[in-house]
């Protein structure tokens, strides 16, 4: 069964292994059947975290997996889902205000929204999909967010933060108001551990790492010459600028994995190897992913030497236009 985490401070046991649900609405080459099982492959293998938001398909994620939660009350699954910016513009920038993405009865409105999608009384963790930390002393934020909490209608706060920005939270989480971040770590995206992590630590904020795979470079998806879809967000992050850069990377990555160990593989087990990481959520669409990321992260953490190898692959990034 699948080894388990304790979320922070308050104290979930959630499975090591999460499931980001993104990728079953907007994404190209996303079967509804593939879907269905992959979800259901997840729960019996005892993956009891999942995390979706209102901006993967306006809802339709998000009822996705209220059905899953209802079909299935023998298990505790826990919910996570994210409000989106008002002004529907990810990632935030410096210049927005509160007022542009989070006014309090926005923050209302898409509570209500989210858990009529979901089909459900509570939201276990209510998330922002973006954040500024210049956001962090406004008051507003605080009482509506703590009034969620007090009438029940969800059980706890996080936090999303922008791509290659893991410093934009720091004094949100020094309120001690924020009880997790979900933030970018994998081989290519280590900075996290540099200020973020250690924050974490100290105040009992549980970590979600998201996007292990890199949007699928780092599961070995990627050749010089893949183009994807209109609509399908990875055109734009693979566009001109990162695709040959990202190739290279890997290439050059996959050349010192010691034998036997595949790329993928080496990516998850690396992100699960920092003991700050809480669980993370690799997106699964076909049952083949549920089982091979469990199977992978069965496996435990990596060894101290593997660990340094991949460890000098670092790409420290700034945010761009197409980076989202």
């Amino acid at each position: 069964m699948m080894a388990t985490r304790t979320f922070g401070r308050l104290g979930w046991p959630v499975s090591t292994l999460g499931y980001g649900m993104w990728g079953l609405a907007g994404w190209s080459g996303t079967d509804d059947a593939d879907v269905a099982r992959a979800l259901e492959a997840a729960v019996a293998a005892g993956v009891n975290f999942f995390d979706t938001a209102w901006g993967y398909g306006r809802g339709a994620s998000e009822r996705v997996l209220g059905a899953l939660v209802r079909a299935h009350p023998e298990h505790r699954l826990y919910t996570a889902t994210k409000i989106p910016p008002k002004n529907l513009v990810w990632p935030s920038r410096r210049e927005f205000t509160l007022d542009d993405c989070f006014p309090p009865d926005h923050i209302r409105e898409y509570t209500e929204k989210s858990l009529a999608n979901l089909g459900l009384a509570r939201i276990d963790l209510l998330q922002f999909h973006v954040w500024e930390d210049a956001w962090a002393r406004d008051e507003r934020w605080q009482r509506i967010m703590d009034d969620l909490r007090r009438e029940g209608l969800i059980g706890a706060v996080g936090v999303s933060v922008n791509r290659w920005e893991p410093w934009n939270c720091l004094d949100t989480l020094a309120t001690g108001l924020v009880d997790a971040v979900q933030v970018i770590y994998n081989v290519f995206d280590q900075a996290p551990e540099d200020t973020l992590f250690p924050a974490c630590r100290a105040l009992g904020v549980a970590v979600i790492a998201r996007v292990p795979f890199d949007e699928g470079s780092l599961a070995g998806q990627l050749r010089a010459d893949t183009a994807f879809p209109e609509g399908d967000f990875r055109r734009t992050y693979f566009g001109p600028s990162n695709l040959a850069p990202t190739v290279q990377r890997v290439d050059a990555l996959r050349s010192v994995l010691p034998a036997g160990l595949s790329l993928a593989e080496a990516a998850l087990r690396f992100t699960v190897s920092h003991a700050e990481v809480s669980t993370v959520i690799p997106g699964m669409r076909r049952p083949a992913h549920v089982h091979a990321n469990v199977a992978a992260v069965a496996r435990g953490a990596l060894g101290a030497r593997t660990r340094a190898v991949l460890r000098a692959h670092r790409w420290d990034r700034e945010p761009a236009a197409w980076s989202l």
